[in-house]
């Protein structure tokens, strides 16, 4: 199990690329750390969080390059307080790494939702993140709201 303040790793350990870019994600997104956080995607990266359309995404197409990503910061990450994740389970195999977890958030009134979600990492040659899929709802996210 890997722990820090921020992330609780339930899930195996395996040294895997995609599994690697995930947790090297999640620790750029815990610290609040943008530039870092894009060095962990390649030019080209797709991110759907979550995927389909939704109120990141009007027209779930996903956030294309690192113009696209950084806006997805600003607008989903960038206001949060804290995140903190649990990810219970890990599945990595070929160029892809599929995580099953918990992302607690903290909104900067105290206020915070969880999010049960599938986070599926698909990375280029290099290791970069090529792909990267959130599966969750965000009527089941909202209704784990509790005020701060």
């Amino acid at each position: 199990m890997i722990t820090s303040d921020a992330i609780i790793w339930n899930a195996p350990t395996g040294e895997h690329p995609a599994r690697s870019a995930s947790q090297r994600s999640y620790s750029a997104v815990a610290k609040g750390d943008l530039v870092e956080w894009l060095t962990v995607y390649a030019e080209d990266a797709v991110l759907e969080d979550p995927v389909g359309p939704s109120m990141f995404d009007p027209e779930g197409k996903g956030h294309h390059g690192h113009e696209g990503i950084s806006a997805f910061w600003n607008l989903a990450i960038a206001p949060i307080e804290k995140f903190e994740f649990v990810i219970h389970d890990s599945f990595a195999h070929g160029s892809t790494c599929a995580n099953i977890g918990t992302i607690t958030t903290t909104f900067p009134d105290g206020g915070s939702t969880k999010t049960d979600l599938i986070m599926v990492y698909v990375v280029n040659d290099d290791g970069s993140v090529a792909s990267m899929k959130a599966y969750w709802e965000p009527d089941r996210t909202m209704a784990t709201y509790q005020k701060g």
